[in-house]
């Protein structure tokens, strides 16, 4: 009697899961994954880091790191019956040079302090990551399915430490700056997983290849890499302009510069990025955004209008423009300070404290240049 699962034929002698593993690999790069490996359940080898890292509180105010650090590190807690984990990897680069956003529009060229605002690379694009790689993850959690199996799909947002568990199926290695580096695409890479009660072969893991370099470390702006391997979440700009929800620590402000969402400083200088390949996904592409200073003119339903979908939308109105103001108080010129002192108003108390700090930032710069 065939017992195989449902659309898997039985291949003679040869072991059915390595037949199902290829399938799946197969669909997985037709719905447009770059990269496809497979792992097992056991527990990833930077299990023990994680929860050292916890112990030290890096984590900053990311309680869902907390509350489910037994899941990421045990997958049986996530899917009771799974076997093997499928990771999924896209690359998400699309060009050499920064994406930025201009302050003033057109430069002033009697103004000194002039910059352009940052947004991280992987929130270049008009649509948010997690839909575009979600999508595709359902499909292939379908087509598992249909093959017998059960599947529970992820796109960072699930209890799974992927990032170690994507060096064990190959996908890439974890760097020194705790991001995952593949050598044919460098760092610039979305993740997703999918668990399943299948029985699949695993793939060979991947080693480290940083070597001795140390570009990350001395890259970042705010000496949040305070080792090799280590990162201290409370001092990173990322997380300082997307995961912390409230004011953020006066004494950090002026590290992050022109940044209004995210830092891509410790991914820029690793060696492995000249293997980058441009990605050929539309949604990644970066869109035109109006000049800075006019986001500090937007109430909340412009802001939800322009960016629903992005991934800027989820630290919504309130932590955008607070990422605005300090951007403003470090880089801006005097051509800013109107709109900075009509955000001294704004409804958001959050908004005001920034732009209040952005101003006095702004008067004490000119002061020193009428000093000089």
């Amino acid at each position: 009697m065939n017992t195989a699962p449902i659309g898997i034929k039985c291949h003679g002698e040869m072991p059915l899961g390595p037949v199902l593993a290829q399938q799946i690999k197969q669909q997985a790069r037709e719905l447009g994954f770059d990269l496809v490996g497979i792992t097992t359940v056991d527990p990833p080898p930077h299990a023990a880091q994680y929860q050292q890292w916890l112990a030290n509180g890096f984590h900053g105010e990311m309680g869902y790191m907390q509350r489910n650090a037994a899941k990421r590190v045990a997958p049986t807690e996530v899917l009771p019956d799974v076997r093997s984990i499928i990771i999924v990897a896209m690359n998400y680069f699309t060009g050499s040079a920064h994406r930025t956003i201009s302050f003033f529009g057109p430069r002033e060229e009697d103004v000194q302090w002039t910059c352009e605002g940052r947004i991280a690379r992987y929130a270049w694009g008009g649509r948010d990551y997690h839909y575009v790689l979600g999508d595709k993850l359902q499909q292939l959690s379908e087509f598992i399915e249909a093959l017998g199996g059960r599947a529970k799909w992820f796109v960072d947002t699930g209890p799974v430490l992927e990032r170690s568990f994507a060096q064990q199926a190959g996908i890439g290695f974890v760097g020194k700056h705790t991001n995952l580096i593949n050598r044919s695409f460098g760092n610039w890479l979305f993740l997703g997983e999918v668990l399943t009660n299948l029985e699949l072969p695993a793939d060979l893991p991947e080693r480290p290849h940083c070597g001795t370099c140390r570009r990350c470390l001395d890259a970042c702006p705010a000496g949040a890499l305070v080792a090799p391997y280590r990162l201290d979440a409370r001092r990173c700009i990322s997380y300082l302009t997307i995961e912390l929800k409230g004011s953020i620590p006066a004494e950090l402000r002026s590290v992050i510069g022109d940044r209004v969402f995210g830092c891509d400083d410790c991914l820029e200088v690793c060696p492995w990025n000249r293997f980058a390949r441009q990605s050929p996904v539309r949604e990644f592409r970066h869109r035109e955004l109006p000049p800075l200073t006019e986001f500090l003119s937007w109430d909340d339903h412009r802001f939800r209008d322009f960016f629903r979908g992005t991934p800027i939308f989820r630290i919504k109105r309130r932590g955008f423009l607070r990422n605005v103001c300090v951007a403003l108080g470090n880089t801006g010129g005097a051509s800013a300070l109107p709109a900075l002192e009509r955000a001294l108003t704004d409804s958001e108390p959050l908004v005001r404290e920034h732009a209040a700090w952005a101003v006095e930032q702004m008067h004490n710069r000119q002061e020193n240049r009428s000093l000089c």
